[in-house]
């Protein structure tokens, strides 16, 4: 049972700023505050260090920068490697697992133990692996590491444990899969080659062995030499020397002939019985020129060679395109007979492979799909229909369809939602997939308990939005939103959006929704706020559009006097409500330019527009360019369904708008939120020049420095989420001094927000600009210090979730000098609620809670009609005049508790359709939900608690009072990326994600450190964009520009992940070979006779040299012995199965003896009887 002390008579002491910098808010984490007038409440915390930790739960989408490709053709799975080391498999929906190879190296080849439950990866630093997959979590039982030689091909054999290893050197090594051992059976590239050839014939591009014989293994070289290799006799059968290079070899099922891929887009066919020459030359796409030489064309990468027992065999290749058509894309080519198929790609085609019926190489193939990975795709094409379509996938692989700005994530959203936006979206897809079932149908899934209703938000760079159903584990799309849509295409060359961000003017930077009313509102790049209603009615409508000028004026200051203006904020009132767009008044004096430049960087549609049902444009916000400077990006953003009203901000001040009545209610810049209640000294600035006139040269200069900037911003904020490594630069943290300004960081402190003028250079800025930084007197600048973790990155004070992109990527230049440098302070957070804004107050009224980059944290009360009639007539009045609270560094989340502890959520709407029938009977009225976790009548006039976090510090006041129970210093050395207030283990507690890759968990009051684990040994600017907290414990972020990761840390779910995960193996009976026939297995040769071991074996081969390869054990500790009891179950159900399989077998023999037999008894007897009724009969009586 935790005590806390908190302070009831507030109302008399002294002003904010005094309670701030008293020495009450301690510094010590976790430390409570002393209390004048104290009273005990009780909270008890249940939370305890026990209940939390970290581990990964599971990847959607596409692996980033694929390498590799395997499919098991008995267990139906599927696995990707990737160049940064991981691997996907993946089988049914539901069947997606991620693995690692710690060393990160490239994986070059992949090779399922086919229908074992095990895999084989060779990587780009030479070392093979084994991983045992039947387990949840596939963990390495053996590693191999080469040290002389580099791998260049590896080939494992249908039911063998000897693997052929092909190197860079032109030699063959053989591994045993078992002990992950080398054997001393080398075949060498002299011996594989004539002793009379002079030059090396280059790195083994190709290993496999005969299908007519196992014994007979096919050894391609780069250079285009291919040698059968006796294994038993150990001698090349024969040597075929071709003149251009080799890429791939494929076998014929009969093994009497094979087909290879050229680099110079030809492909060949060999006949065993005459290798000295190709049997067959053919140009797939090369045509004859009028001079008669065939054009040249393009490497064919790979050829695949499946015969058919119905129709002619499938030739299957990529590549060998004519040079001379430039632009086109990759192609897939398939060749049926005399039909040529030529399938065109998006993009580029890694690897493809051919799904056919058996794993026998030496049976009919039977292909019945082709699984092709692209660069950025999966394709699966069913070969087994004419028109080749394709199997829609069931996989989420278009997350990255267009690149992804930013992140949502809902857990435990209401239960309806999910189906509803399933129905809506389900009328956009796409149609002609084949109408087969999904190929790759592999392992075992069931929904576990531990589920409940959950969505993650992806926003794009298109300006489009993604519902996904993230339930259980899995990843759906729901539901498709277009922004863009919104607004009339700009024309290129066109306005100021074709000026600014022509390619993507309609980037999504940030989302807010409220999954009760089902408002959701997107921000995008171009300074614009759209909102939008569900309907689940089309409609026709007309987009509402407001323009709001947010945008300081430039105005000389001398001395702090003159900035001493009172809050000038307009009300409702002097506002009417006006269909299309509607002025809000700027911030400080207007200028007579500056109604010639108030135009928005997009156009609205100001025609009726027919809208499907889903979610459907309400309103549209726009900030203007003033006086030739372009709108600052928005920063924060809040919406309240219950008080029907939208506040955003951005680095030069707050706009507040009523969207019930369309009108814009507070446009102020951030320096007038405070009036009277400002806690710091002003300091003067030093004069500068008068604005020049707004002249074409003017423009186009302030223009152009917008534009870079504007550039880098947005792709900082999406393109960098699309490359592997994102270029970083140090930051220069020497400061000059200046006798006129006082510099905290870098930003010098003035008392003013003025824009650039005309002969300054622009300072690079993030979304908040330029920011103010204050100070009072003998209050020290607050210095961040370096993060290591943050390559080499040292960010100010103030970022706000927009801006640390830029601050990740660009450096921030000190040679400015204090004089130019633009003083701005951004609302970097903001949040609607029930609270007290003043001291003075007896009960909770609306307030809004706006914190900026310098870690000031104001209220702002709202006086909102309670009826419903007067609330879409009566003006909403809106007073910044509340409390002023301070925290150190950047303000970043706000939350609310009761006295009893429980966690306060914003009032809500409940969702009303506006665009179904009226029903007279049933008036469509308002329904408002207002939640009070706890049923205290006297608790809940007692006040309530609000948690604020920073980047750099967390505290707990208590309101209406504002004395600060409880501070915490979260970190000296770091910052703090993002922070929730989240509900977990039916608590709440205060999830920090810091930029040193630190996850962090505080109980709430009392801020006591519950869990601090290095997570992420360096933060780039993609994690720190998307990393996202939501209730039960989870989190997910952007991992690659293609994949999300979720996590968890709850100890909890971490119980229970086993459960939810799927199984990738399932015991299944390996098919059986197909009967030869006498004939066939007279004529054609044995292939079963072959006994590797007694080859291979140490007895007979000996052991390889120590220095060749080294090999490494599997995972160590408990882990490894969880891995060596799961293969030991494993070991034994193989076993199991193979004894049914063996038992199986001799029934059947025993069955087919006894057939035989008894043909015998009857032949016998047949015979007899002939022989009887023939035997007196003359030779001419027959």
């Amino acid at each position: 049972m935790k005590k806390f002390r908190k302070v009831l008579d507030g109302l008399t002491t002294s002003s904010p700023g005094g309670n701030i910098g008293s020495p009450s808010c301690g510094s010590a984490a976790g430390t409570p505050t002393a209390a004048p007038t104290p009273k005990e409440i009780d909270i008890q915390e249940t939370l305890v260090s026990e209940n939390f930790q970290l581990c990964k739960t599971v990847r959607h989408g596409f692996p980033y920068q694929p390498t590799a490709l395997a499919f098991d053709p008995v267990q139906k799975i599927l696995a990707i490697g990737s160049r940064s080391g991981g691997i996907r498999i993946l089988g049914r929906p539901g069947v997606d697992c991620y693995c690692h190879h710690e060393s990160g190296s490239a994986v070059l080849q992949l090779q399922f133990l086919i229908n074992e439950g095990a895999l084989v990866t060779a990587c780009a630093d030479d070392t093979l692996h084994l991983w045992n997959l039947r387990q949840r979590r596939p963990a390495i039982l053996h590693s191999l590491k080469f040290n002389r030689e580099r791998i260049t091909f590896c080939h494992l054999p249908f039911q063998s444990k000897w693997l052929y290893v092909g190197t860079e050197r032109g030699n063959t090594h053989i591994v045993n899969i078992e002990s992950f051992i080398l054997s001393g059976y080398v075949i060498m590239w002299n011996k594989a080659i004539e002793l009379s050839t002079k030059t090396h014939p280059g790195p083994v591009v190709h290993l496999s062995d005969s299908p007519k014989d196992e014994g007979k293994l096919l050894i391609g070289f780069e250079s285009g030499t291919i040698v059968q290799w006796d294994l038993r006799g150990k001698k090349a059968d024969f040597r075929i020397y071709y003149d251009e290079a080799i890429h791939s070899v494929s076998w014929h099922h009969e093994g009497k002939q094979f087909m290879c891929s050229h680099s110079d887009g030809s492909l060949t066919l060999w006949n065993l019985r005459n290798t000295s020459k190709p049997f067959q030359v053919t140009f797939p796409h090369g045509k004859i020129q009028k001079d008669g030489r065939k054009e040249s064309c393009k490497p064919i990468l790979k050829v695949e060679y499946k015969t058919s027992r119905n129709s002619e065999p499938f030739v299957i290749f990529s590549g060998g395109l004519s040079y001379d058509k430039a632009g086109r894309r990759p192609t897939l080519t398939i060749m049926h007979g005399k039909a040529i198929t030529v399938l065109e790609m998006d993009h580029p085609i890694v690897e493809f492979m051919a799904l056919c019926e058996t794993p026998y190489n030496n049976e009919v193939q039977e292909p019945y799909a082709v699984v092709v990975l692209l660069e950025k795709d999966l394709i699966v094409v069913d070969l087994t229909q004419s028109n080749f379509p394709v199997f829609e996938n069931p996989y989420p692989m278009d997350i990255h369809e267009s690149p992804v700005t930013c992140t949502a994530y809902f857990a435990d959203c209401p239960p309806d939602i999910i189906p509803i936006l399933y129905s809506i979206g389900a009328k956009h897809k796409k149609t002609g997939y084949s109408q087969k079932e999904w190929p790759i149908s592999g392992g075992t899934w069931t929904l576990g308990s531990h589920t409940y209703p959950e969505i993650i938000i992806t926003g794009h760079a298109d300006g489009s939005i993604k519902f996904w159903d993230a339930s259980a584990f899995t990843l759906q799309m729901l539901y498709k939103l277009k922004t863009s849509k919104v607004f009339e295409k700009p024309k290129q060359g066109e306005g100021r959006a074709a000026e600014l961000v022509e390619e993507d003017p309609f980037a999504v930077q940030m989302v807010s929704w409220c999954p009760q009313s089902r408002i959701f509102c997107v921000v995008g790049i171009s300074a614009h706020v759209i909102l939008y209603r569900f309907s689940k009615y089309d409609a026709n409508t007309q987009i509402v559009s407001l323009e709001v000028r947010l945008q300081c004026e430039s105005e000389d200051v001398i001395t702090p006097s003159e900035n001493e203006n009172n809050p000038c904020f307009s009300e409702s009132g002097s506002h009417s409500p006006q269909p299309h767009h509607q002025h809000a008044a700027s911030p400080g004096s207007g200028t007579p330019d500056g109604i010639k430049d108030s135009i928005p960087c997009l156009k609205v549609k100001d025609r009726m527009v027919r809208v499907p049902p889903g979610y459907q444009a309400d309103l549209v916000i726009q900030l203007l360019w003033v006086d030739g400077d372009p709108p600052q990006q928005i920063t924060s953003l809040d919406i309240n369904s219950a008080y029907g009203l939208l506040a955003f901000g951005n680095c030069n001040g707050l706009a507040v708008v009523d969207y019930l009545q369309k009108t814009i209610l507070l446009c102020m810049s951030t320096l007038d939120l405070y009036g009277a209640a400002d806690p710091y000294q002003r300091l003067t600035r030093s004069p500068r020049r008068n604005r020049q006139s707004t002249s074409g040269k003017f423009c186009m200069r302030g223009l152009s420095n917008f534009y870079s900037d504007s550039k880098k911003r947005i792709r900082t904020s999406y393109q960098s989420l699309t490359e592997l490594s994102d270029n970083q630069q140090s930051i220069d943290m020497e400061r000059s001094k200046s006798p006129t300004s006082d510099h905290v960081n870098g930003h010098c402190t003035s008392p003013t927000s003025q824009p650039c003028s005309a002969g300054k250079p622009r300072v690079p800025m993030g979304p908040e600009g330029p920011r103010l930084t204050r100070r009072g007197p003998g209050r020290p600048p607050f210095r961040k210090a370096q993060s290591a973790a943050c390559m080499e990155i040292s960010l100010p004070v103030s970022h706000t979730e927009e801006s640390r992109e830029n601050s990740f990527s660009r450096s921030r230049s000190s040679s400015v000098s204090s004089i130019d440098r633009d003083t701005k302070e951004a609302i970097t957070t903001l949040q609607f609620g029930e609270s007290y804004g003043r001291k003075s107050d007896v009960l909770p009224t609306p307030c809004l809670w706006v914190g900026t980059s310098l870690g000031m944290v104001l209220l702002i009360p709202i006086s909102i009609p309670t009826d419903q009639e007067e609330r879409m007539e009566e003006p909403v009045t809106i007073g910044p005049s509340g409390a002023v609270l301070m925290l150190k560094g950047s303000v970043l989340r706000f939350g609310f508790l009761d006295c009893m502890g429980a966690l306060i959520q914003s009032p809500c709407e409940v969702w009303r359709d506006l665009n179904a029938p009226e029903d007279p009977d049933r008036p469509r009225r308002r329904k408002l939900v207002h939640f009070s976790p706890s049923s205290s009548q006297d608790a809940c006039g007692e006040g309530h608690l609000a948690v604020l976090c920073s980047e750099r510090q967390a505290k707990v006041f208590l309101m209406p009072s504002q004395s600060c129970l409880f501070v915490h210093n979260i970190t000296e050395s770091s910052f703090v990326l993002r922070a929730d207030v989240i509900s977990v283990c039916n608590s709440v507690c205060l999830a920090c994600f810091c930029a040193n890759g630190h996850v962090m968990t505080l109980s709430l009051p009392s801020l006591r450190p519950l869990m601090d684990c290095s997570y992420l040994p360096l933060t780039d600017m993609r994690i720190a964009r998307t990393f996202f907290f939501t209730n039960g414990g989870q989190a997910l972020y952007l991992s690659s520009p293609t994949e999300i990761q979720r996590i968890t840390y709850s100890q909890e779910m971490c119980d229970n992940l086993q459960e939810m995960l799927g199984e990738l193996f399932t015991p299944i009976e390996t098919p059986e070979a197909q009967n030869r026939g006498f004939l066939k297995g007279f004529f054609g040769g044995n292939a079963h006779t072959f006994d590797r071991e007694e080859l291979f074996g140490e007895a007979a081969a000996g052991k390889a040299s120590r220095s060749l390869a080294q090999h490494i054990p599997g995972q160590a500790g408990v882990e490894g012995m969880k891995v060596a009891a799961s293969g030991a179950v494993g070991e034994l159900a193989r076993a199991r199965i193979a004894l049914d399989e063996r038992g199986q077998r001799l029934g059947e023999l025993e069955e087919r003896t006894a057939l035989m037999m008894t043909s015998a008894e009857t032949f016998s007897k047949h015979a007899h009887e002939l022989m009887l009724k023939c035997k007196d009969k003359k030779w001419y009586q027959f």
